[in-house]
This record gives C-alpha cells, structure tokens and sequence, in this order.
C-alpha cells in the first residue's frame, strides 16, 4: 500500500524566543526539521514526503538544505492561516488511495517502532494515534473547584497521527472549528472511531527552549 506522510512545519520561533523558527535550530548541529524528515525516510526509502511551510520560510528551507547537503527528495507546499488549512493544502497533493500520516515537524526523535505501529494500524483499522502514559498526578480544575483525576484514564497523544487517505481527505472537506486540536479530533468529528497506539517518550514536541536542552539529553540517551 502507498505511503505518505505530511510534515508540517509552521512555528515561528516566537515562544523559542528566537529569531530563527524552531524546526530550523539543531540538536547538536543536526537539524530539528531534517532529522524529523529523514526519520519517515529511514522507515521507507519510497515514501512519499510533503512539507508545508509559511511562504516566508520557503526560500530559507532551500538555503538550509544546501548548505547541508540534504537531498532526500519531497514535496514544498504552502502553509495556511492555520495548521488545520495548512494540512488541508497539503492533502491536495496526496493520492486518494494508501496510507498517510501527519507529523509534527518539530518531533524528531519519533521512533522507528512508533512510526510502523501507526501505518501498520492504520491499514488495518484506518486511523492509528500514539500516546504516551501520563504519571503525574492530575486535579481537574472548575471555577474556584478542583478534584483528582484519575490519570490512569487520560494519554497524552504525539504524532504522527495516521489514517487512510480517503479518510482524512473526507475529514478535511470540513469546516475548521475550535475544537479541532489535532487531526485526530477532525477525524473523530465524522463519528469515526480513535485506535490508540503506544508511542514513544522520547517524542516531544520541542517549543521552547527548555524543550530544545530535554531533546538533547534524549538524544543523547538515544544514542548510547
């Protein structure tokens, strides 16, 4: 079955506090935006990649790639006003039949293992999510109210989140609503059922520049 995946790539650097995007800073000096890339690369040298990028940052991501030499071969396409219309631009370059799956750019220490458990599910059952257990302790806050919550029922989800084409091309035809916080939640919105698959810890998603230094040390444990 043909794979897909969409990267997308929209921050601006603003909560980073830098004037360099997030997706453009490295994890000692490999960069956040190509190590997420060749993170899908690696699982299958013939998938088919789709960036989206604000137009803004276009020309800086082809500077980038030559001057670090990276070739491996995807797809340029404009971002909207929000991440719900820049994916919804994106699936307008994606084959109505196979797999595709939606990753954050600003995750590249997603897992080989997490990346195969999502397209092996998502063939099967159509979407597949990954999530990782929450161990802290939890109250639920109302007004000037507040109780525990019982974490043993709550994840904390990560992408790349996974579904078949026609699916999530169907689920894009909608119009964008608040609640939409993630693909999962436009898909969910059709009456479809969520298949949650573990995901990997080391997959944060990298905001700030605390994020940028845990990512790091992760890297680091990764490679021992």
């Amino acid at each position: 079955m043909k794979r897909f995946v969409i990267i997308t790539a929209g921050g601006s650097g603003q909560r980073m506090a830098s004037e360099i995007p997030k997706q453009f800073l490295s994890i000692h000096n490999d960069i956040i935006l190509i190590k997420s890339i060749r993170a899908f690369y690696t699982f299958d040298n013939q998938i088919t990649i789709v960036l989206t990028l604000p137009n803004n940052h276009i020309s800086y991501w082809k500077e980038i790639m030559k001057e670090n030499n990276f070739t491996i071969k995807h797809t340029i396409v404009e971002g909207g006003k929000t991440r719900f219309h820049s994916i919804q631009n994106a699936l307008k370059v994606i084959a109505d039949d196979g797999i595709v799956a939606i990753h954050d750019g600003v995750r590249p220490l997603v897992s080989q293992e997490t990346i195969a458990q999502t397209f092996k599910t998502a063939e099967r059952y159509g979407n597949a999510i990954p999530y990782t257990d929450i161990y802290d302790s939890l109250r639920y806050v109302d007004s000037d109210k507040n109780q525990r919550v019982d974490r043993t029922k709550l994840k904390s989800i990560q992408t790349p989140q996974t579904f078949s084409c026609k699916l999530i091309k169907e689920a894009y035809t909608q119009n964008w609503e608040e609640s939409f916080t993630d693909d999962a939640s436009v898909v969910e919105k059709l009456g479809i059922k969520i298949n949650l698959v573990p995901g990997n810890p080391e997959n944060i998603k990298i905001t700030t520049k605390k994020d940028l230094k845990i990512a790091e040390a992760l890297a680091d444990y990764l490679s021992e």
